[in-house]
């Protein structure tokens, strides 16, 4: 199931929680199951809502920080209790008053700690911590912090800050080291929470599958660490799509991938070992992009791709998944613009693909789904596009009739098979556990048959990425709807033998 950590109210009725990983796989678990597939973790750039806008490809997002799990922490203040009680009440996620909390709340926890805890075991254990990952955390930290005294893009900073002067850094690490210890701090809180509730998680045998952005944010840490890597002059985006008749821009940084392979690879590497440390397994985010990426020039001249040649793409890719498969599964999503040879090598090393039901089909006639590959995801839909309920609404009378052909849907024929009914989301969904892919992944808001979305690729606001739902984690395990859904998806698993 693909649950947002975001979209799950914690028990108190609080944003959800690293700490509360362990209760949600107790309610997946009641579904059948087994995998729980979240969207990227990565702490976000500063005023953005998107997880895929990250500022940092190691860096935990500390809005999901439980407070009440923090040792440190002895009590929220009452004008912090104040704005969480306004916030539970709020149909969806307001990221930026969340955070707004989680700062103030930790940043007195950190204060505390370093008060009480000099010398002590856990002082002991922040360090360890920073020194076990400071090839990230410690340029992340400055980065962060000069950041926020700035106000702006790394690329706007004075020269030396900009290019990495030595002694710049240095003198900034010396004026800033207070606030670099407090992000530190929080990252330290953060990954141990997550690490623990992941064990809980695996301990009841779900295993976690994270989301491995494609690319960082221009303005990110990671950037303007490495920022020999990357190119300027050009944007990633996509070609037209059947998410995009345009096509997208992004906005994002071009990799330089021969320069990245000459010094070794020391993003790529960073970024795996961190993604292993968090996730049994990852979804890698647009990866075609790693095969070839579509690099659109700033003053106008015709999109790009890079590398240019088929041959140099193919081995490019499949170097970079080994890479980043060496410690942890890996999955992709094979969406979109997608040449042959990409999916062909997917097969090849044996790295499950993504089949979304409603784009399965050759000129509107849907392609059996007891013959997809095994090796694959079979999928009801993804965090960007419409729900099952719009979708089935919005088909034209003839491709309507081409999916009722399909044996799962046939019983829906009738006076009302325009219209999405139960009848009609429980079809839908029979179909998706019936196909022959080794996994299958369904929206939480598939599988309640809801018509809400995650996200409308291209826009930009509020409605994008805050769903939420309705009820608190405890209520999962007794509001009848969430009970009844629970029950039938686990009937479903147990019919189509996915119950592992």
């Amino acid at each position: 199931m693909l649950l947002p950590l975001s979209a799950v109210r914690g028990s108190s009725g609080d944003l959800g929680s690293y700490a509360e990983a362990g209760r949600i796989a107790d309610w997946l678990l009641s579904t059948g199951s087994t995998l729980w597939q979240l969207l990227p973790l990565n702490e976000v750039s500063p005023g953005q809502d998107s997880p895929y806008a990250a500022s940092s490809s190691c860096a935990l997002e500390p809005v999901y920080i439980d407070l009440h799990s923090v040792p440190d922490l002895r009590g929220l203040t009452s004008a912090e209790e104040s704005e969480l009680a306004r916030l539970r009440a709020e149909p969806q996620v307001d990221f930026d008053a969340y955070r707004r909390v989680k700062k103030s709340a930790l940043s007195r926890a950190f204060r505390a700690f370093r008060e009480r805890e000099q010398g002590s075991a856990r002082d002991q254990a922040f360090r360890e911590f920073r020194a076990v990952h400071a090839d990230w955390i410690e340029d992340w930290a400055l980065y962060r912090a000069l950041h926020e005294e700035r106000q702006k893009s790394w690329r706007d900073w004075e020269p030396p800050l900009r290019e990495r002067d030595p002694a710049a850094l240095d003198e900034a690490r010396s004026r800033l080291h207070a606030q670099v210890d407090e992000l530190c701090y929080a990252q330290w809180i953060a990954d141990g929470q997550w690490r623990d509730a992941r064990g809980q998680a695996n301990a009841k045998v779900v295993k976690i599958v994270g989301d491995l952005p494609f690319m960082v944010a221009e303005d990110s840490s990671d950037v303007w660490s490495f920022q020999r890597f990357f190119r300027f002059d050009a944007t990633v985006g996509v070609p037209p799509d059947a998410y995009s008749a345009e096509g997208q821009d992004w906005g994002l940084p071009v990799p330089r991938w021969d320069e990245m392979r000459a010094a070794g690879d020391p993003w790529l590497h960073q970024r795996a070992e961190r993604a292993a440390e968090l996730y049994d397994a990852f979804r890698v985010d647009h990866v075609v992009g790693l095969y070839r990426t579509y690099a659109r020039p700033l003053d106008g001249r015709p999109p790009f791709f890079v590398p240019g040649e088929e041959g140099r793409q193919k081995e490019q890719g499949e170097r970079v998944l080994t890479l980043l498969g060496e410690k942890a599964e890996v999955l992709a999503e094979d969406l979109g613009t997608v040449p042959d040879f990409v999916r062909a090598s997917l097969l090849d090393q044996e790295i499950p693909g993504t089949k979304v039901l409603r784009w399965e089909n050759d000129l509107g006639v849907p392609r059996d789904v007891t013959k997809f590959p095994h090796v694959s995801v079979a999928v009801t839909g993804t965090h960007d596009t419409e729900s099952l309920w719009t979708w089935w609404e919005s088909l034209a009378d003839w491709e309507r009739e081409h999916q009722l052909s399909q044996p799962p849907l046939a019983a829906l024929r009738g006076p009302d098979q325009a219209r999405f009914t139960p009848a009609t989301r429980r079809a839908l969904l029979e179909l998706a556990y019936s196909s022959s892919c080794d996994a299958l992944l369904t929206p939480v808001t598939d599988a309640l048959g809801w018509q809400d979305r995650m996200n409308t690729p291209g826009t930009v606001g509020t409605h994008n990425w805050t769903f939420r739902l309705p009820w608190t984690l405890e209520q999962l395990f007794s509001q009848p709807e969430a009970v009844a859904t629970a029950r039938e998806l686990a009937h479903l698993a147990e019919v189509y033998a996915r119950k592992r």
